[in-house]
């Protein structure tokens, strides 16, 4: 006669959680000396206000001499390079997260950008790219005049 097991439907799930997290720390992890073959892609907020179109992207720790902002054929292009620092010996870091070396990011830009019109800063480790709208795709607002008949 066999025993009669009680059944738990999520008693594996913990261990399925962590084997995936596993997999996914293993395939991801860059370490020692292989940190230099980390690609980095800094993070970009992209909005649209009346007027402009904006761009601001995070770039600690960068010079502004290390980066490149151009527009070609409606297309923005950032980029740049952020150096290993060379002050600590490699041998010595614990730890190195932080990714490092060239990226490049562009992005489409509408046909409503004036590309003539585009104004960048660098402050406080955030790049702010301001590209103006033609004044043809700007809304219009008319006014309406109302008229009482005679009154």
């Amino acid at each position: 006669m066999s025993a009669l097991s009680r059944w738990e439907p999520f008693r594996g799930l913990s261990t399925l959680q962590d084997q995936v997290n596993r997999l996914f720390e293993d395939s991801f992890r860059v370490t020692g000396k292989d940190s230099s073959l980390a690609t980095w892609a800094p993070a970009v907020d992209i909005y649209e206000t009346e007027n402009e179109l904006v761009v601001t992207a995070d770039l600690p720790g960068m010079s502004e001499k290390d980066l490149d902002v151009r527009v070609e054929n409606n297309m923005l292009t950032i980029r740049g390079e952020r150096k290993f620092e060379k002050s600590v010996k490699e041998d010595n870091f614990l730890r190195i997260e932080r990714a490092y070396g060239s990226f490049m990011r562009s992005f489409s830009l509408p046909t409503t950008v004036n590309s003539d019109a585009i104004k960048a800063d660098y402050h406080d480790g955030v790049l702010t790219v301001k590209m103006a709208k033609r004044e043809e795709s700007k809304p219009k607002q008319v006014k309406v005049s109302v008229t009482s008949n005679g009154h």
